[in-house]
């Protein structure tokens, strides 16, 4: 995956223009290797780099419940204040 760090307007995709922080390319744009490499260097007609790649974050694991310690809609609810009657 890569981010967008300068924006273009991509000559190979109709036109369509990157803005800073969108993703490259954009979902159902396939592009070569040396595209990619070609927009994230200086061969390209701006002369820098234009986009960079991003490293995918990898899904966050389920944090591993302790033994006896209870689930998270297990865990103790606040209590209610009893109302006095009179």
């Amino acid at each position: 995956m890569y981010r967008v760090i300068v924006f273009f307007t991509d000559i190979q995709d109709g036109g369509h223009a990157y803005n800073v922080g969108d993703i490259f390319p954009r979902e159902g744009v396939i592009v070569s290797e040396q595209r990619l490499k070609e927009l994230s260097g200086a061969e390209n007609k701006r002369g820098k780099a234009l986009i960079e790649a991003v490293k995918e974050k990898k899904a966050e694991a389920e944090p591993v419940k302790e033994q006896g310690e209870p689930a998270e809609a297990e865990q103790e609810q606040p209590k209610k204040k009893k109302s006095k009657r009179s």
